[in-house]
């Protein structure tokens, strides 16, 4: 399984009407295969939209990419000239990830923590993480783990959800035995805030 993470930069203001075009054309697109999640940014990198679309391996996503293309509805019919850029990212799921998608109720809110580690790190990170990871969720699950397979290589991903920001606060301020986990040889963290679309599967 992997999922590709695609990132659209908007003008400011644009993104109620691309949230609209794309709960507009989304039926159409997902006669091919499900969206796993859409978010747009609230906190950190403003004006982004973010969908995410699961498959089994590349050579499916090249064919139902191919297919949807071909469809008169699709792509979304954003205002031409609001899209400032476009980023698309595979990432391969942890072994003790959840799949993404199918309808879950997690939270009003999600961030998205994405780590730099130095070559070699993931295996141990991965590791580290599926023996912490049981105490932690005691207190909000894990929406998504995952590692990059392509692109900027050596990065770790993990969403998480919450029911506000009040409840991320509680959260984070609590002491978790065994957390935070990780690995040695992280030299980079970035994180923003994201609100679920209304047709997302994940909200």
């Amino acid at each position: 399984m992997i999922y590709e993470i695609r990132t659209y930069d908007l003008k400011p203001g644009a993104i109620p009407q691309a949230e609209e075009a794309f709960a507009e054309a989304l039926p159409h697109r997902e006669k091919y295969s499900p969206i796993a999640a859409f978010w747009h940014t609230d906190i950190g990198p403003l004006n982004q939209i973010i969908h995410v679309w699961g498959y089994k391996d590349l050579a499916e996503r090249e064919e139902i990419r191919g297919a949807a293309g071909k469809d008169p509805n699709w792509p979304p019919k954003i205002t031409p000239g609001n899209i400032l850029n476009m980023n698309s990212e595979i990432w391969t799921p942890a072994p003790f990830m959840k799949p993404l998608g199918g309808d879950q109720a997690l939270g009003g809110v999600y961030e998205m923590r994405t780590y730099t580690y130095e070559p070699g790190s993931i295996p141990e990170l991965l590791k580290r993480w599926e023996e912490a990871l049981p105490e932690r969720e005691k207190y909000s699950p894990l929406a998504a783990g995952m590692y990059t397979e392509f692109g900027g290589l050596n990065r770790w991903l993990h969403i998480w959800p919450y029911k506000d920001l009040n409840h991320r606060a509680e959260v984070r301020a609590t002491k978790i035995k065994g957390w935070p986990s990780g690995a040695p040889g992280r030299v980079r963290q970035e994180n923003k805030i994201v609100i679920p679309a209304a047709f997302s599967p994940m909200h």
